[in-house]
């Protein structure tokens, strides 16, 4: 075990530091809230909500009338994307 001895101010400097910058972080991530994935669509979710198959998805993805992005090689889809497609079929009922 390796241990490394500092002063007490510079200790303090780069905890002030430290601090800033998990701010900074929490401000940055606390803006960008709906890129979190925790509130973006699976494709399961996506086919259950339209009640679609998963091969109809592909083609809304391959036209363009659905966004989405990809991860690895999972799709995830913003809720409000999913809603504009229930409105028109909700309408012409």
């Amino acid at each position: 075990m390796e241990i490394i001895n500092i002063e007490g101010r510079t200790f303090r400097a780069m905890m002030e530091r430290f601090e800033a910058f998990a701010k900074e972080v929490e401000s940055v991530c606390g803006n960008k809230g709906e890129r979190r994935l925790s509130k973006w669509l699976d494709t399961q979710e996506v086919c259950v909500i339209l009640d679609i198959s998963k091969r109809t998805l592909q083609k809304l993805r391959d036209n363009g009338t659905l966004p989405f992005t990809r991860i690895e090689n999972k799709m995830y889809y913003r809720p409000s994307d999913v809603e504009k497609l229930i409105g028109p079929r909700v309408n012409k009922k």
